[in-house]
């Protein structure tokens, strides 16, 4: 079988469609490059740090991430919704069109209470796009290479991090400089729609999922979706492309008398299925329990309270997320080879390690004269985000995108960022405030629940790499109509006969235009 390297086409579309994560991941950290101005401040009579009261402007802080996280949710969950009765493509356009009129109202905010609301859109527009492109990619991806195609949407995230970072860092210099425009911190804010605005440009060329569309009764639009996206010209016959969409098909069957039985709400409807959303939604939430955001967001408070001063906790926060682009890179190339749980559990046990020398190290040297200690602290923050980006920034959205069946995939996907945004909103809220308050002893609190996290992906996670997403049912306790790799004899002869048929009769004409008969009389009933 061995497709590792997609056609040109089908890697077009995902990275076209990884746009979208890019602008997700700026919005998302936007904020820390926004803190980092002083006329944000000034702008919105909010008091600096290191200033009295101070304190209320950390809680207004917390509020605009936690706002924004909480909006996020909200759009998560509606894709949810919309991602099945629109489209994963349609969702997607539907969430750029959002962010980008978030983006707009936080450039133009007048007051706090404003920028407050703008946070709240633009996070619905980012959850909306978070959840349905890593979903979109595992549809559209071969078997053999969907580890490196869903692995794109973490690469693209790098690059927004990256963006937002050296932007924020460039325009600092028109602050220093004495003036008192406020474009160092709008422009910054402005510029999240435009990799969404791109994206929303180009969509129009981009295919529905081939999924979705057998979903939705549409075979022969499915059919040719993917002979375009997985048509190569080793295989002249597109035997490959005829035995994906066999898969799908008797899949897909086999899904809808299960669904026939089961209530409205499926994805916790089976154990199969409650197994997959445990493990979907602990994973999205115990990632981020490590203290990523903490670093991604409060970064420059962070280098501030080690000792960094003027444009250097902008510097530091711009390689730091500089850092998190070759190890997105090395998941793409090697996710598919070495396996989803290698990763997952590497990351984690790294990060309990750089965790917990960062807390003894802030413990021992925050608030001293010794810089050779709080340079060791600076260090073991770039450590964390070698084994962050390297092992499960990219390799989480994988895994969540391809654990779930594709008639519960929505909302599976969508309850897995609901948890990472819960998290997030906890975090994020509480972050400003610990690190004001208790400092250093905030880590202890990321510390054990990654340790625990580490527990629960050991125990609980199985191994997905290198199987169709129908085959992943069998990892979860679940039928397989029939099975993609590992096929039985009685299997190959029954993809065969549905080759050969599919070659004299096409896609909607004989059984299978009775069958489709069949389903519509039983739904309609």
């Amino acid at each position: 079988m061995g497709r590792l390297i997609p056609n040109a086409f089908n890697l077009m579309v995902v990275i076209t469609v990884a746009l979208g994560s890019m602008a997700c991941s700026y919005g998302m950290a936007v904020i820390s490059a926004t803190i980092g101005q002083p006329m944000f401040y000034t702008d919105l009579d909010l008091t600096p740090q290191g200033e009295p009261g101070y304190s209320h402007t950390a809680n207004l802080i917390g509020a605009m991430n936690g706002l924004n996280s909480a909006g996020s949710a909200l759009g998560a969950a509606f894709t949810s919704w919309s991602a099945d009765k629109f489209g994963r493509l349609r969702s997607i356009q539907m969430g750029a069109i959002v962010l980008i009129i978030g983006a707009g109202l936080c450039a133009g905010s007048v007051n706090v209470a404003m920028f407050l609301v703008a946070r709240v859109i633009a996070g619905w527009g980012i959850g909306m796009l978070v959840t349905a492109i890593p979903m979109y990619q595992a549809e559209v991806s071969t078997p053999e290479s969907r580890g490196f195609m869903v692995s794109l949407h973490g690469v693209l995230f790098a690059v927004g991090y990256m963006t937002s970072a050296w932007i924020g860092f460039g325009v600092y210099f028109i602050s220093a400089s004495g003036s008192t425009s406020s474009f160092p911190w709008r422009f910054p804010l402005a510029f999240q729609a435009v990799p969404a605005a791109l994206l929303l440009c180009l969509s129009p060329w981009l295919p529905f999922s081939p999924r979705w569309l057998l979903q939705n009764d549409r075979p022969d639009e499915a059919y040719e979706i993917i002979k375009r996206l997985h048509h190569t010209k080793e295989s002249t016959d597109d035997s490959q492309v005829k035995r994906e969409f066999f898969q799908m098909k008797k899949q897909l069957e086999l899904d809808r008398q299960i669904k026939a039985k089961t209530g409205r709400f499926e994805v916790f409807a089976t154990a199969p299925n409650r197994k997959r959303a445990y493990v979907g939604f602990t994973l999205m939430f115990g990632n981020q329990f490590t203290g990523v955001l903490i670093v991604a967001n409060y970064g420059v408070l962070l280098y501030s309270s080690l000792g960094m001063e003027d444009y250097m906790p902008l510097l530091l926060a711009a390689l730091w997320v500089t850092a998190s682009f070759p190890g997105n890179v090395f998941t793409a190339f090697f996710v598919d080879k070495i396996g989803r749980r290698f990763f997952l559990l590497t990351g984690l046990a790294g990060l309990v390690v750089t965790n917990s020398f960062e807390a003894a190290l802030q413990a021992q040297f925050l608030g001293t004269d010794n810089t050779a200690g709080q340079k060791a602290a600076v260090f073991f923050i770039f450590l964390f985000i070698f084994f962050w980006s390297t092992f499960l920034d990219a390799s989480q959205f994988v895994y969540l995108a391809e654990i779930f069946p594709t008639h519960i995939r929505s909302q599976g996907v969508a309850l897995g960022m609901v948890g990472m945004y819960t998290s997030s909103i906890i975090l994020l809220v509480a972050g400003p405030i610990a690190l004001d308050e208790i400092t250093w002893k905030f880590y202890l609190i990321l510390i054990i629940p990654t340790a625990l996290h580490f527990l629960n992906v050991y125990f609980f996670f199985p191994e997905t790499k290198q199987r169709s997403l129908e085959d992943i049912n069998q990892a979860f306790g679940e039928q397989v109509a029939v099975h993609y790799y590992g096929a039985t004899a009685e299997e190959e002869e029954e993809y065969a006969k549905a080759m050969a048929d599919l070659e004299v009769n096409g896609v909607s004409s004989g059984e299978d235009s009775k069958k489709k008969l069949v389903v519509e009389q039983v739904e309609n009933a």
